[in-house]
Parts: structure tokens; sequence; C-alpha cells
């Protein structure tokens, strides 16, 4: 019997988006948008280090960001994306402190930093919630864009350098 072996093929590349001011406008929003949850989740998951000595979870800064509203300005998958970022950043941090503990790097680690106010950080949308609609991609929106702006989602061309 033979077993067949089975790849996944992962990848993730830059592409330069042209598209018009509108759409520009907000994915810029967006990416503002989540600069500023990063920073949010990065000081309660800080402030619970330092009160506590405990590293949050990406989950629960999910859990408890929900609220805040620039978790509610983007799509929720989108913005979970980010808050698992922040957790996997105080995760590779308690790795480092266990290294350090038992003496492998020579400098103390440092609890992760904030990005810049104002700046821009990546929006990820998991693959699920992608739709090609005549060569386009649909990207969904939050209802908090949907009401500002009246719109519920964008679209970008596909690239041609990928296959579905």
């Amino acid at each position: 019997m033979k077993c067949k072996e089975v790849i996944f093929l992962i990848g993730c590349q830059q592409i330069l988006i042209n598209g018009d001011k509108d759409t520009l406008a907000i994915i810029e929003y967006l990416c503002n948008e989540s600069n500023d949850l990063y920073n949010c989740a990065v000081y309660y998951a800080r402030q619970i280090w330092f009160k506590t000595k405990r590293i949050v979870t990406g989950y629960e800064l999910t859990a408890q960001r929900k609220s805040n509203k620039h978790f509610n300005a983007g799509y929720a998958s989108s913005m979970q994306q980010t808050c698992l970022t922040v957790g996997e950043a105080f995760k590779s941090f308690k790795g480092l402190l266990r290294e350090a503990k038992k003496g492998n790097i020579d400098q103390k680690p440092k609890a992760p930093n904030y990005r810049k106010p104002n700046g821009l950080f990546t929006v990820s949308y998991p693959k699920r919630w992608l739709k090609l609609v005549d060569g386009l991609i649909r990207f969904p929106l939050g209802n908090q864009v949907k009401a500002w702006f009246g719109i519920s989602e964008f679209y970008l061309p596909m690239p041609t350098n990928l296959r579905l």
C-alpha cells in the first residue's frame, strides 16, 4: 500500500495596489485601525504581565478587545488576526524569558512594545472570507465601516501570478 504525500503550499506576497482613491482610503483606514488595535492589545497584555507576571494568549486578547472601537472598525476575523499577532509576540517573549532564566541568552528580554501612533499595521483576512467575483477578490468590511461609509465590501483584482 502506497502512502500519498500531501504537500501544503502556503505563501505570502506583497502586491502593489492600484485602486481608486476611495478604495485606498478604506484600506488605509483599516490598516490604521489595526495599528491602534495592536497598541490597545499590547497595552492590555503588558499590564497583565507587569501586574501578575502572566502572559495572555491571543484568544484572551481577542475576547478582551471585542468591545474595543478599533476592533469593531474592521471585519471581526481580520481584527482577531491582529490580536493573535500580539499573542504570538508575547508567546515569543515568554520563550525568551525561559531561555534567559536558563542562561542561554545574555540580554534580559523586554516585553513587546507599542507601534508608532497613527501608523499602519497589517490587516489579514482568512481565506474563507474572501470571494472571487468576476476576477476580483471581494473583501468584506465590518458593521462600523458599513454604517459610516455606506459600503459593505471592496474589491481588488486577483493577482495574475496566482492560480485558484
